[in-house]
């Protein structure tokens, strides 16, 4: 998910309470809930494509989940210890380090689980096993979620509640922060369920069709919940379509088509390259486009999963192979 997002989880946890545990309690929910992706600095580090490598992995995976809250920790205590006495604390609550410690590994763990939610995936398992998972629940900037998790930060920081002034009790104060994670927490089960459904149904139809249905993927759409895009390998072809719980019928199929061609020796080739092995190692649903009549051949890898423009910006690559000899042979390497 987008970083907003993760800044507003991490609110809306210190605004339960959780920020009373320990002194810099909202610091650590706040850091620790967008800690992960420190892996963002791979993009000054080799490019785009090293990036694509690393993202969603190391940062992100089990180990990680053990690494990153005991650095966020130290972090925290060594503030403490340069900065924290200097401003007298001002009634905030003493430091307590078992508590910065649980703060950051409950911040820390939000944020894959979070990213998982989406069709770009996670690597759990990192760095012992590198397989990509999905949920495909949520749209990776979703204002519904925003929207929630606002509203529940907000009234927990006035104290406005129904029925209740800025005087309550800090736990009175912070139920709307709970209950805004807790509607958020049954939004994503929904959307994951709702995705399941999709794919269910899309294959059933087509199965019923006579079409040989490999694999499907239902993503969810930009700010319509009931609305999931769907992309299908079909055989040799990619299939595109959309399910809509509002209308009628509720799965429609597009005429487009791309093909699933791995065949020619310039795709082949350029699979092997570097950048092709980094973004087939991400890619989901992976076509090849090879301009015709180019020396040197200019291959696209396309993710169907984003996009079906080989010259997109995101969701596709283009790779600049050496001349070719004759057809379909690269020149021989000197």
């Amino acid at each position: 998910m987008d970083n907003i997002c993760h800044t507003l989880v991490g609110a809306a946890l210190a605004q339960t309470g959780l920020k009373r545990r320990t002194r810099f309690g909202t610091a650590t929910l706040l850091i620790g809930a967008n800690l992960p992706d420190v892996d963002i600095l791979s993009y000054a580090f080799g490019g785009g494509l090293t990036a694509l490598s690393f993202r969603r992995g190391w940062t992100h995976g089990v180990l990680a989940m053990v690494v990153l809250p005991l650095a966020l920790t130290g972090l925290v205590l060594l503030w403490h210890r340069a900065f924290g006495a200097r401003d007298g604390g001002g009634g905030a609550p003493p430091l307590r380090a078992d508590q910065v410690a649980l703060l950051a590994a409950l911040a820390t763990l939000t944020h894959p689980l979070l990213d998982f939610m989406n069709t770009y995936g996670m690597r759990w398992f990192m760095p012992f096993v590198n397989g990509w998972y999905y949920a495909d629940g949520l749209f990776i900037v979703d204002p519904w979620v925003w929207a929630v998790l606002a509203t529940g930060v907000f009234l927990a920081s006035t104290g406005k509640r129904a029925g209740q002034g800025s005087d309550a009790l800090p736990e009175a104060r912070g139920k709307p922060a709970m209950v805004a994670l807790a509607v958020v927490a049954a939004y994503a089960m929904v959307m994951v369920g709702g995705s399941a459904m999709a794919r269910r149904l899309v294959a059933r139809e087509l199965r019923a069709q006579g079409s040989p249905v490999e694999r499907v993927m239902a993503s969810p759409a930009p700010l319509n919940p009931f609305r999931r895009l769907i992309v299908i390998q079909d055989g040799e072809v990619y299939r595109f379509g959309a399910v809509n719980w509002l209308r009628r019928p509720v799965f429609s199929l597009d005429p487009f088509v791309a093909a699933v061609d791995f065949a020619p020796a310039a795709a082949r080739l350029a699979a092997q390259t570097p950048e092709g092995r980094a973004f087939l190692g991400w890619a989901r649903f992976p076509f090849f486009v090879v301009e015709p009549a180019r020396s040197p051949s200019v291959v696209h890898i396309v993710d169907a999963r984003y996009t079906v423009d080989p010259k997109a910006d995101f969701g596709a690559v283009t790779i600049r192979l050496p001349a070719m000899t004759g057809p379909g042979e690269p020149t021989p390497s000197r």
